[in-house]
C-alpha cells in the first residue's frame, strides 16, 4: 500500500515536471493558461453585455407608447430629424457626438420631442426623406459610424449637450436662460447664422392675443424698452410696469428667439426676432457654416462647447 502510494506521488511529481518543461520550450499557453484567458474572455463579454445593456435608450413617444431601441439605433432616427441630413458630413458628426453625449447624460431616458431629442422611426424617415431615403439614410449612417462611441465630457463626466438651430449672431450664457452657470456652456461668436434663411422673421400678434398671452386682463398700454446681455438675447422688459425675462417673454409669445424687438402697429404688435431657439451649446446653422470652412467636427464641437474632452466610451 505504501510503495502504491508513493508510485503515485512519483508519478505526480513526474507529470507535473513534464507539463512545466512543455510550457518553457513552447509558445502555446498549457492547459490552465487557457482556462485563465477564457475567464478573461467571459468577463469582457459580459462587461460588454453589461454595456449594451446600459446603452439601451428608453423612449416614451407622443401617442403614450414606449420604446427600447440600442443607442446607434435610436441615433439614426435622431440625426436625420434634428439636422438636415444634407448638411456637410463635419456637421452631421458633430451632431451625432452632441446627440449622443445629450442622451448619455439623461440616463438614456428621453422622449421623442423637442423636449429632449427629436425621433423618427424608419418609417417616418421614409415618409420624411421620400426619394432620397437611400441617399440621406446612408449619410447619417456614415456619420455615425465615423463617431461611433464618442462623447464630450467636461471634469470627466458627459455634458448636457445642448444645441439648436440658429443664434441671434452669437450664443448665450447658460446663466441667461438656465438659473445656474454651466462652464462649458459659455457665449461665443456664431456669426454664420446671420448667414440662414429666416435668420429674422417678424410675426404680427393682434392686441388682444399680445394681452391674453403675457396673463394681462386689460390690453397692454406701454411696452418698454429690453435690456439686452452681451450675448443679444433679451435680458428683461417691462411691460405695463411688469418686468419679464427675455424667456418669459419668449415662451409666453412662443417666439423663434428670445432676441426680439417689440413694436406697436395698427394690426397690433409687430415683434421681430433674431436666430431660432434657446441659444444655449452648439447652433446646427454654425456647425454648418464651420464645416464649409473646413472646420472638423471637433473643431465645431470644441467652439461651441467650452474646455470639454471627447472621449470614446
Amino acid at each position: 500500500m505504501k510503495i502504491a502510494v508513493k508510485f503515485l506521488l512519483v508519478l505526480s511529481i513526474i507529470l507535473v515536471s513534464f507539463f512545466l518543461w512543455l510550457n518553457m520550450g513552447t509558445s502555446s499557453p498549457i492547459l490552465w493558461n487557457t482556462g485563465k484567458e477564457s475567464v478573461q474572455e467571459q468577463e469582457k463579454k459580459d462587461k460588454e453585455k453589461a454595456k449594451d445593456k446600459e446603452q439601451t435608450v428608453h423612449i416614451t413617444r407622443q401617442d403614450g407608447t414606449s420604446l427600447k431601441l440600442p443607442l446607434e439605433t435610436y441615433l439614426e432616427g435622431v440625426i436625420g430629424s434634428e439636422m438636415p441630413a444634407s448638411f456637410e458630413m463635419e456637421a452631421l458628426k458633430a451632431q451625432c457626438v452632441a446627440a449622443r453625449t445629450f442622451v448619455t447624460k439623461r440616463g438614456f431616458e428621453v422622449d421623442d420631442t423637442t423636449r429632449t431629442q427629436v425621433y423618427h422611426d424608419d418609417k417616418q424617415m421614409r415618409q420624411i426623406w421620400g426619394s432620397s431615403y437611400d441617399k440621406m439614410h446612408a449619410r447619417v449612417v456614415k456619420a455615425l459610424q465615423e463617431t461611433e462611441g464618442e462623447i464630450m465630457t467636461y471634469q470627466g463626466e458627459p455634458i448636457s449637450a445642448v444645441f439648436f438651430s440658429g443664434s441671434c449672431g452669437k450664443t448665450a450664457n447658460s446663466e441667461e436662460y438656465w438659473d445656474s452657470r454651466t462652464p462649458y456652456l459659455r457665449s461665443v461668436d456664431s456669426h454664420w447664422d446671420k448667414e440662414e434663411d429666416g435668420y429674422e422673421k417678424t410675426a404680427v400678434i393682434s392686441e388682444e392675443d399680445f394681452h391674453t398671452m403675457l396673463g394681462f386682463e386689460n390690453p397692454v398700454k406701454e411696452v418698454g424698452k429690453p435690456s439686452h446681455y452681451a450675448s443679444g438675447y433679451v435680458k428683461s422688459i417691462t411691460i405695463d410696469r411688469i418686468v419679464f425675462s427675455g424667456r418669459e417673454i419668449r415662451e409666453k409669445l412662443n417666439l423663434r428667439s428670445s432676441c426680439f424687438s417689440i413694436k406697436k402697429t395698427s394690426g397690433g404688435y409687430a415683434v421681430t426676432t433674431r436666430g431660432f431657439g434657446h441659444g444655449l451649446g452648439m447652433s446646427q446653422y454654425g456647425a454648418q457654416g464651420m464645416a464649409l470652412e473646413k472646420k472638423n467636427y471637433k473643431e465645431i464641437l470644441k467652439h461651441y462647447y467650452t474646455g470639454v474632452q471627447i472621449v470614446k466610451e
